[in-house]
């Protein structure tokens, strides 16, 4: 079975979308740590789907975190989140997304509108380097030990090329991003 060569991501931003990269670089110097706990791996784009990466180089489906953007509307005005479970799960959207955003209804956000907002490619969107107008949701869960898939998860890089390793707790205390209780449905 083939690995994955993890390197610190600060130091290949080439494997990062531009606003990914941005915003590692800003959170880096207000929390020295991301520095080295932040790791990309390059990837074949044709693996960037979590089912197939994890099928290919052996990761806990646990261990990956995926990001769903949503879309809701009130007052004839829009709100955005990006919603993150583990790959175990899927986002309550329809309860707890809708609930947060104060919407009536809340939908995901058709691929080209969502790669066009986030500039990140579909199969590599992240929490990271979203644009301000977006709430970063993020299930609890996913800031603790998981018993399949330890403290580390995997998450996207903003481009279908590579993938983003860090410790969930560090995922979870990112700038912007809300730790939601009950976001996953099982």
């Amino acid at each position: 079975m083939p690995t994955l060569t993890w390197v610190p991501a600060l130091a290949r931003p080439d494997l990062l979308a531009p606003a990914t990269a941005a915003t590692l670089t800003a959170w880096a110097a207000d929390v020295p740590a991301v520095a080295d706990e932040v790791m990309v791996a390059e990837i074949d784009p044709d693996l960037a789907d979590t089912a197939t990466l994890n099928n290919a180089f052996g990761l806990p489906t646990a261990g990956s975190v995926n990001c769903v953007l949503v879309v809701g509307r009130r007052a004839g005005a829009e709100r955005f989140a990006a919603a993150g479970v583990r790959a175990t799960a899927r986002a309550d959207v329809n309860t707890v997304v809708k609930r947060l955003l104060d919407v009536r209804k809340a939908t995901f956000l058709p691929v080209e509108r969502a790669t066009a907002q986030s500039g990140m490619e579909y199969g590599g969107i992240t929490f990271l380097g979203l644009p301000a107008q977006y709430r970063v949701l993020l299930d609890a869960s996913v800031a603790s030990l998981h018993p399949e898939a330890g403290d580390r998860v995997v998450i996207g890089s903003g481009v279908r090329r590579s993938k983003l390793s860090l410790p969930g707790a560090l995922l979870g205390a990112a700038p912007g991003v809300e730790l939601v209780e009950g976001l996953a449905l099982s």
